[in-house]
């Protein structure tokens, strides 16, 4: 099964919410305020050009949702950067894996010369593994700087994946 992979439109937003609090609220993967508004969800998650936003659809529903753009302005604006958040009922079925190649595939098509991910909580094995399969590399780690419910203070990741430059 490949998931459906196309930019958000406006009637997506209460199902992309959906996930966006449900991930948040769990406090065990994202460093965002559990406590969140609804506005400032929005203004975080949906992104403007030349960012892109999307959703992933399998079966015709939502099953998950993934923001992409820059990583930093200025002389740091050739590297981009990527989030992911998959709703609790499509884990474990690919719909990660075909965000990430998505967002791989936006960043090289956009020129990009690579992509980072800033705070990958070590404790969510499943997306370091993901990241690492796909050709991503830790390139450091802040120690004990995320507070997981179950494992306390645990470190977030630093992930990079170099792209061929031409």
């Amino acid at each position: 099964m490949t998931p459906e992979i196309r930019p958000f439109t406006e009637p997506d937003w209460p199902t992309v919410w959906t996930i966006v609090q449900d991930v948040i609220k769990a406090e065990e993967t994202f460093p965002f305020d559990p406590a969140m508004p609804e506005s400032v969800g929005r203004a975080v998650w949906v992104e403007q050009p030349p960012g892109l936003t999307v959703v992933a659809l399998v079966d015709g529903l939502i099953a998950g949702t993934a923001k992409m753009g820059t990583n930093r302005p200025g002389p740091g604006s050739h590297v981009s950067t990527a989030s992911f958040m998959v709703a609790a009922g499509s884990r474990g079925r690919g719909v990660g894996t075909a965000l990430c190649r998505f967002a791989v595939d936006w960043a090289r098509r956009a020129g990009y010369a690579g992509m980072q991910f800033n705070a990958v909580v070590e404790s969510n094995t499943s997306a370091v593994e993901l990241y690492r399969r796909e050709g991503f590399e830790v390139i450091g780690t802040v120690p004990r700087s995320f507070r997981h419910p179950v494992h306390g203070r645990v470190g977030l990741h630093v992930m990079y994946l170099e792209f061929d430059t031409p």
